[in-house]
């Protein structure tokens, strides 16, 4: 790894572990992200109007459409997601669950482009995004005001995984 990735990675990691409140003065019109709990018991048994990588409609086409998403993402990073609808205020969310093996190979800037990527994606379907392996550690999140005339989006990135990275 280069030394300009190292430091890069340090800045970033640095930048993201600034308490919450100083992320939320840069732009208070984007909306923290869900503090749901990641339940992985959906993906085996879905409820209501819940969507996994396994749900499929025949009479139209399954919103949000991530498979084409999974099938391109690198290595096959993404391994599944659920998808909530949006309800109440909340906005809809998708929470992806990644090969934890290749997350962790991965430097910084291929994670941030996995998650910029898919995020971008849902965010085409009016979705959110929350990146956890299976052991329910957070790892990133893309969220997004959707209700302005052009989104704004902000990428967070969990900084121990982050620094797990640098020291490898």
């Amino acid at each position: 790894m280069s030394k300009f990735s190292v430091l890069f990675g340090i800045v970033i990691s640095t930048l993201s572990v600034l308490p919450a409140q100083f992320a939320q003065a840069r732009d208070s019109r984007i909306p923290a992200p869900s503090q749901a709990s990641l339940e992985l018991d959906l993906l085996t048994n879905p409820k209501g109007d819940v969507i996994t990588a396994d749900t499929i409609y025949q009479q139209q086409l399954t919103v949000p459409s991530l498979w084409w998403a999974q099938e391109q993402s690198e290595n096959k990073l993404l391994d599944n997601w659920i998808a909530y609808p949006a309800r109440n205020s909340q906005p809809g969310r998708v929470d992806l669950i990644v090969n934890e093996q290749i997350w962790s190979v991965l430097d910084y800037l291929e994670r941030y482009k996995f998650v910029n990527h898919l995020g971008s994606v849902a965010r085409t379907y009016g979705y959110n995004i929350r990146v956890f392996n299976y052991e329910k550690e957070p790892l990133a999140t893309y969220t997004c005001n959707l209700n302005l005339t052009t989104p704004l989006c902000n990428i967070n990135m969990n900084a121990t995984s982050l620094l797990t990275n640098i020291s490898n």
